[in-house]
């Protein structure tokens, strides 16, 4: 049976390397994916103000006062990554797919009887959706000309005592303890002296044959309670209250070997590492949609910041392979532990939305939303610990605002409604290059049955980043495209 451990790194107090919190793992939670209905999908999310669907809400609470009637949608969506990574010249291609129920939920329409009011009715909605998908794979291979993996076990022992690598048990130390007890139990390094605190490497100098097999798994929920009214039918105001969860699993097994010399040294190594990270979070939504004609309408919305309470699980094991002119070895060391961390908090960026929409009487419509995030907003906490002051500093230092801009449009003819979309979010890095903006093209169809109607949409997104294949150590990238083709589709009832 597995053996599992609150790290030691918290019964010690020695937090400032108690786990490994990367930048991206703020962003995971801060990117929001085009998720929803299938008529919203088609239109690219455009919808802040249109309302009049059941994940136009998540865009603007107010959008739910728009239903003249009760309201249901159910979807189901087939979601397909393909990721093109290049590493040193060698390109691969790893492919993903899979499908899940990513919404659910309802409106209740109550009219005010009162004709006297100006108030004429209330909303009452209840919506899950499943707002990002991290089903994915990712395969990077190379050949490395200078920088071998095992500088990164050997950049975590420099300064640490021998005898604290000899003498502990992996469960007694911190993270970067631990990666050095990892290098240092399978002969990656030695002490250049004896009672040195200073390792040399044992991998001979040359270049290497690297690979990285990345898998992910799970997903962001959202439930949102939404309450919305209207003002003489012109004015249209809402709320949500939103509670989110968390699930996500980030499997990387991590090849390398080399032929620098073949008699002598360390020729391969197999690092494998398993993250586990739950949680759950908070947040709300205000707006309001404005009907400036009975053709023209303008919206204006607010997303606050998600609160996230979240826990990291790591399980980690090593192999490798050495020679020393005669015999071959087979050292490795799998702890067998998982090592629970102390529960963290991530604040994702506020959100801003303004929106006009013009309703072409029972023909269509055409309508555009333009959205602001500041990402270098994202925050870690405690703030106190160094840990996550520095990373708040990094994400200070590199992280930017963003401009997301959506358009959409539907012709409806008949029992038909044809639909299209486009989508353009910026990079939410100050340079580019670490990650490129988003591209995104939709397009869909519905056919109503009077009371009830089904919809289906296609869209597709890309965007280039690079990705490491080790966290320190070494700063060598693979540059990813990631292309994303989802199909949704959705059974809506008036009722």
């Amino acid at each position: 049976m597995k053996k599992i451990l609150l790290s030691s790194i918290f019964l010690l107090g020695l937090f400032s390397h108690a786990q490994e919190i990367r930048q991206e793992d703020g962003l995971r939670y801060a990117i929001q994916d085009l998720t929803g209905t299938a008529r919203f999908r088609a239109m690219s999310g455009a919808f802040g103000a249109v309302g009049g669907d059941l994940s136009a809400l998540n865009v603007n609470p107010a959008g739910s006062a728009v239903f003249n009637n009760n309201y249901a949608s159910f979807s189901a969506s087939n979601y397909n990554t393909s990721n093109k990574s290049n590493y040193f010249g060698l390109s691969t291609k790893e492919n993903n797919s899979t499908l899940d129920i990513n919404q659910a939920g309802a409106v209740l329409v109550f009219k005010n009887t009162d004709n006297a009011s100006d108030w004429k009715k209330f909303s009452i909605g209840l919506n899950y959706e499943n707002t990002h998908d991290f089903d994915n794979e990712i395969f990077i291979a190379g050949t490395n000309p200078n920088n071998s993996i095992s500088n990164y076990f050997l950049n975590y022992a420099q300064g640490i005592p021998e005898s604290t690598l000899s003498n502990s048990n992996y469960y007694d130390l911190n993270f970067g303890g631990q990666q050095a007890f990892l290098g240092y139990q399978t002969y990656l390094f030695d002490p250049t002296s004896a009672g040195a605190n200073t390792y040399t490497s044992n991998v001979p100098p040359g270049s290497y044959y690297q690979e990285n097999y990345i898998t992910t798994s799970g997903f962001n929920g959202k439930v949102t309670g939404n309450f919305a009214t209207s003002y003489k039918d012109r004015l249209f105001i809402g709320l949500n209250l939103n509670a989110h969860f968390t699930d996500y699993v980030r499997t990387t097994n991590l090849y390398e070997s080399n032929n620098n010399n073949p008699n002598l040294g360390v020729q391969a190594i197999y690092f494998d590492n398993e993250v586990y990270t739950y949680g759950t979070g908070f947040s709300f939504n205000l707006g309001a949609i404005v009907k400036v004609t009975d053709a023209l309408r303008v919206g204006a919305a607010y997303e606050s910041p998600t609160w996230y309470r979240l826990r990291d699980e790591l399980t980690q094991s090593i192999d490798a392979f050495s020679n020393d002119g005669s015999t071959t070895y087979h050292d490795y060391y799998y702890p067998n532990i998982t090592n629970i961390y102390p529960v963290y908090k991530v604040q994702t960026p506020s959100k801003w939305t303004g929106s006009a929409a013009y309703i072409f009487g029972q023909k269509g419509l055409i309508s555009a939303d333009v959205s602001y995030k500041d990402y270098s907003s994202i925050e870690f906490k405690p703030k106190n610990e160094d840990v996550y002051q520095n990373l708040n500093m990094a994400n200070s230092n590199l992280l930017t605002d963003a401009i997301e801009v959506r358009v959409g449009g539907e012709y409806k003819f008949k029992q038909w409604s044809f639909r299209a979309g486009y989508r353009f979010e910026e990079s939410p890095y100050k340079v580019d290059y670490a990650m490129g903006d988003l591209t995104g093209y939709t397009g869909g169809l519905g056919y109503s049955f009077g009371e009830s109607r089904i919809d289906l949409a296609y869209s597709n997104a890309h965007r280039n980043y690079n990705q490491y294949l080790i966290s320190s150590g070494m700063n060598d990238t693979a540059r990813i495209r990631t292309t994303q083709n989802n199909v949704t589709l959705t059974y809506s009832i008036n009722f």
